[in-house]
């Protein structure tokens, strides 16, 4: 990061990203406020904010602050997509960073940057296809709320700031997501491919988010969508293969489709089966360099890291 300190204020920064990331800034001497969910307006150890309401319960709080980084929402795998809880997913996205944004707005002098995190699911499902940050959005209900979500941080730029929409993969970690799931069957040899196995996961180790995020930070350059996603996507085949050889576990489970369907529902076919071959174009132009490109790599890391 640049040697100039920053003023961040950061939503979602006890999660599994945004605790990572407020270390990572802390330590680097970055001034970091988490925005805590309440409607108080201040109580020292953050700045609170209503997501469902009013945005900053009072925007003048954060004067001089030059950057927030919107991490916040509902766990999109917290249990089966009821349309109670698509509608909970769709509140803490779309409706959350309208509020977030508005407040924002109604400041004298609002921040320069405006960092929201998004997702790949925006793509939907797309077989074998390329997709770089120029694609156009899929479709599906994921890739609806991604899409939602982005517009409604854009909307930002009417106050003067610079919007980064960073659009994440399936994020690899022992502190929580997909990987943190796996590793317990797959430890105990029940691991296998999903569906056929050849739709494409596209990852991202967590320490290379991080990075991705603060890039977004410091580089004014980056301005609209940016893939958070290894150069090095691989099929649901391939990655079950390379997690098994690392567990050294054997991987002669498969889960059907039709399973996963009838247990997860809709869900399954947004977050299992749907095919997304994901690639980081704009982070690759601009000569960005990942800590673990390889998958194998990454997961040793992780693994080890944890132990």
């Amino acid at each position: 990061m640049s040697q100039a300190t920053h003023v961040l204020a950061i939503t979602g920064a006890s999660g599994m990203i945004g605790s990572s990331l407020s270390a990572d800034l802390s330590d680097q001497g970055h001034t970091v406020i988490p925005l805590l969910r309440g409607t108080s307006q201040s109580d020292g150890s953050g700045v609170f904010w209503d997501p469902n309401e009013q945005g900053i319960c009072d925007p003048q709080t954060l004067g001089g602050v030059d950057t927030i980084v919107h991490l916040a929402g509902e766990n999109i795998a917290a249990g089966r997509w009821t349309a109670a809880q698509k509608q909970r997913i769709r509140v803490s996205r779309v409706q959350a960073t309208r509020n977030l944004v508005r407040s924002l707005t109604q400041m004298d002098r609002p921040p320069a940057t405006f960092i929201c995190a998004s997702a790949i699911g925006i793509y939907g499902d797309r077989g074998n296809e390329q997709l770089t940050e120029s694609s156009d959005p899929g479709s599906g209900f994921l890739a609806d709320v991604c899409r939602d979500w982005e517009d409604a941080a854009a909307d930002a730029e009417s106050a003067g700031m610079r919007v980064v929409c960073v659009r994440i993969g399936v994020v690899l970690s022992t502190q929580g997501g997909a990987l943190s799931k796996m590793l317990t069957p797959f430890r105990f040899g029940l691991g296998g491919i999903v569906g056929n196995g050849t739709q494409y996961w596209s990852w991202i180790g967590l320490q290379d988010v991080v990075a991705v995020l603060q890039e977004a930070i410091t580089n004014e350059s980056l301005r609209g969508a940016v893939n958070a996603v290894s150069p090095n996507a691989v099929n649901n085949r391939q990655f079950t293969k390379v997690l098994g050889n690392v567990l050294n576990r054997p991987t002669i489970f498969p889960l059907p489709g039709f399973v996963a369907k009838l247990v997860l529902g809709e869900m399954a076919q947004d977050l299992l089966l749907s095919s997304a071959r994901v690639v980081p174009e704009v982070l690759t132009q601009i000569g960005f360099r990942f800590r673990h490109a390889d998958l194998e790599s990454c997961l040793k890391h992780e693994l080890h890291s944890s132990a």
